[in-house]
């Protein structure tokens, strides 16, 4: 059986394509004002997917790298609170020697010795309870206002580690242990200088204080080679970042957006397309005498 092509069924096809072909320019203009080429998910089921995939990854990289700013900063600060303690314990261990020369110190020399001990002791008890955004860097995850009281008690949280997420799978401690670093109590850096400062006084030999005063400053370096680490850690952590923050934004924007340049001419030549096919419709499909008495 062979189908007849009326008129209509002629005419029902041009309105189907002219209506796709409409579609089609409507579709680019709208990517040509909005530079972007998915503007709801049916447009690109797929694409749309992809697109939330990245931009899940872009926000848990940026969380990350707020993360690492933050634990960059701490450990800035412990960094040069350790600097000046290792400065503070040289120039106590200097002293400690000086005063150690019994023989040629006057009583006028033993007091001006102490007197600067004990200034001594006053800063390095200031590092040690220095803070960052108000909170103490050696005082582990204690919102304590500082690591140690003025009897040298350790006022943090002792065993605490103040952690910062900065992969998927990676932590990084940013705070430093102030009880293993500056000890407490009695057996504080801060007792040793008084001890010392107190025996300078009292005309006892303080070279038996030495010995006590090396294993200290060690402690310090230690612990201050052990951040210095962390900090290289979150350093490094902070670059990579940044390059993954470029390489998702480049992946995003191969998703979503819209090469314009080539928008505007599919634009202009889907124009012409459709400018002709309503010529050519309009001239084959001319209404008959039959469409008229209908």
């Amino acid at each position: 059986m062979v189908s007849r092509v009326t008129t209509s069924t002629l005419m029902t096809s041009a309105q189907r394509n002219l209506q796709a072909s409409m579609t089609r320019l409507a579709t680019l203009q709208s990517q040509a004002s909005s530079q972007k080429a998915i503007t709801k998910p049916s447009d690109d089921p797929t694409g749309t997917g992809d697109s939330l995939r990245v931009r899940a990854q872009q926000r848990a990289a940026e969380q990350y790298a707020r993360n690492a700013d933050n634990g960059n900063g701490w450990l800035t600060m412990g960094d040069a609170a350790l600097s000046a303690s290792e400065g503070i314990l040289n120039r106590v261990r200097d002293l400690t020697v000086q005063g150690a020369n019994d023989a040629t110190l006057t009583p006028a020399t033993r007091e001006a010795i102490a007197s600067e001990l004990e200034g001594l002791k006053t800063e390095l008890l200031g590092q040690a309870n220095t803070r960052y955004q108000g909170r103490s860097v050696f005082a582990g995850n204690s919102d304590a206002g500082s690591a140690f009281a003025a009897d040298f008690s350790f006022s943090g949280a002792a065993g605490s580690a103040v952690q910062r997420r900065i992969g998927a799978d990676t932590t990084v401690r940013v705070d430093a242990d102030g009880a293993a670093l500056f000890g407490t109590g009695g057996s504080s850096a801060f007792a040793l200088i008084d001890r010392i400062a107190a025996d300078l006084r009292g005309g006892v030999s303080v070279s038996t204080h030495l010995d006590a005063v090396d294993a200290r400053l060690n402690t310090v370096i230690a612990g201050h080679a052990e951040l210095g680490t962390r900090h290289a850690q979150i350093l490094k952590a902070e670059e990579t970042l940044m390059t993954l923050s470029g390489t998702l934004e480049a992946q995003r924007a191969g998703i979503e957006d819209v090469d314009l340049s080539k928008v505007i001419l599919d634009l202009k030549l889907q124009e012409v397309t459709y400018q002709s096919a309503l010529a050519v419709t309009a001239r084959v499909l001319q209404p008959t005498l039959m469409d008229f008495l209908s």
